[in-house]
């Protein structure tokens, strides 16, 4: 089945999103995701959302929630995401998102749920073994399918997610008549693994890594070249690229190769017999260049909360339109009644669509 894309662009639609569960990316997630996302915002229809709704399966104070949320979206436009270009909205903001994951959770069989490894991986680590965690596959379906996403960039550790997405969807397709997109994973250009500076054989993550391994993007700079210097490296005192025997060295040359364009070997020339504290100093210094507009735009964006949640309605209310088409095909198709008027509001809100 292909559903249409959006009327007002016939570009293919892509969407992808992010848990606010921190204050701050770190130099990894960024490089990894929202650099893609940059990019896939000029080739494709574009919605990116704040997964607060998944954020709930974690106790977390409702403070917190709310300003890790506004902190996450200004990520996403700090990051070089253009909210006239890309929808960007909050999961919780779309009405639909939970009445679809309701919908799917009637076509989904435990057993599926049982196979699913992240609950199993969380809570073995600790996690709070609620239902919405061992649900949270078939909201993130919801999420996807509510859009007709064509497309969904997804590394490796969601492809488990995206392949219970399709089977839902070719399931509801089979009962129900053509109501949802099948999906295809979108495969992102490899980008590079940056890995904990403490830890360097490991990779760069908010949830294993310490503050120490981690470079966030709202350090200062100050403290970003300090974890530089702290970096594990080794003995040897020969910056050569090699990361099965010199994997803290190898991530220096990687984290500065992506960030200065320079390529690995120009670098292991330039340092020849020069010392690790010079590649470090090096390394600060383009991090520190790169690092700083975004932490300037995000300080204006969170110094501006008003702004920030006018746009975040913006492009809940651009989403909505297509969550709610959505969820009238689905409505009729199940055999659930329209509320009063609803059909009305829709046709209406659809003819204004079209006619832009």
């Amino acid at each position: 089945m292909s559903t249409p894309a959006s009327p007002a662009s016939a570009r293919p639609r892509i969407l992808s999103g992010m848990q606010p569960t921190s204050e701050s990316l770190h130099l990894g997630n960024y490089l990894g995701a929202l650099v893609n996302w940059v990019g896939l915002q000029q080739d494709f229809d574009a919605y990116f959302f704040v997964a607060d709704l998944h954020a709930l399966t974690v106790p977390t104070d409702p403070d917190v929630l709310r300003r890790r949320t506004r902190v996450t979206a200004a990520q996403f436009i700090a990051g070089g995401v253009d909210p006239q270009t890309s929808a960007v909205f909050c999961q919780s903001h779309v009405g639909p998102h939970p009445e679809l994951a309701w919908v799917l959770a009637c076509q989904t069989a435990m057993g599926e749920m049982n196979r699913m490894t992240q609950f199993k991986d969380k809570t073995a680590k600790g996690h709070n073994a609620n239902v919405g965690l061992f649900t949270y596959p078939v909201l993130m379906a919801a999420d996807i399918l509510m859009y007709d996403a064509a497309f969904v960039p997804v590394g490796e550790d969601q492809r488990q997610h995206l392949e219970i997405t399709r089977d839902l969807a070719e399931r509801m397709n089979a009962r129900f008549g053509d109501v949802l997109t099948v999906p295809e994973a979108y495969i992102l250009k490899e980008s590079a693994k940056i890995m904990d500076l403490q830890e360097p054989t490991s990779k760069m993550s908010k949830s294993a890594s310490s503050d120490k391994g981690m470079l966030e993007l709202m350090d200062d700079p100050s403290r970003l070249a300090k974890k530089i210097r702290s970096a594990v490296t080794d003995t040897e005192a020969v910056v050569r690229y090699d990361p099965e025997t010199k994997p803290g060295v190898s991530n220096l040359l990687v984290i500065h190769s992506v960030l200065s364009g320079t390529s690995i070997p120009a670098l292991e020339d330039e340092f020849a017999g020069r010392g690790y504290g010079d590649l470090k100093k090096a390394v600060a210094d383009v991090v520190v260049e790169a690092v700083t507009p975004f932490r300037t735009r995000m300080t204006e964006l969170l110094d501006d909360p008003a702004e920030l949640d006018r746009i975040l309605a913006s492009g809940a209310e651009r989403a909505a339109v297509v969550a709610d088409a959505t969820m009238s095909r689905i409505r009729d198709a199940v055999g659930l009644l329209h509320p009063a008027g609803a059909a009305v509001a829709l046709a209406g809100s659809s003819a204004a669509v079209a006619a832009e």
